[in-house]
């Protein structure tokens, strides 16, 4: 599955982490600390599922606005 290889990776594991993480961090500039709080566990966890990091990130846009 050439799927599974790709989100199984290295360079996507560590980019799906470092995402996260930039969203932590500007939930946090903005004033939102559960937020920013929720984001950074589910970094800790984005580095053993990709996928959960990515959806994350989606949910976030979707509440944010898509801003």
């Amino acid at each position: 599955m050439a799927l599974q290889r790709l989100l199984g990776s290295k360079m996507t594991r560590s980019l799906t982490v470092l995402s996260v993480v930039l969203e932590a961090k500007r939930s946090l500039d903005r004033g939102n600390m559960v937020r920013a709080v929720a984001l950074l566990a589910v970094a800790a966890l984005a580095w053993k599922w990709a996928m959960l990091g990515m959806v994350a990130q989606g949910v976030v846009k979707v509440l944010r606005g898509g801003r």
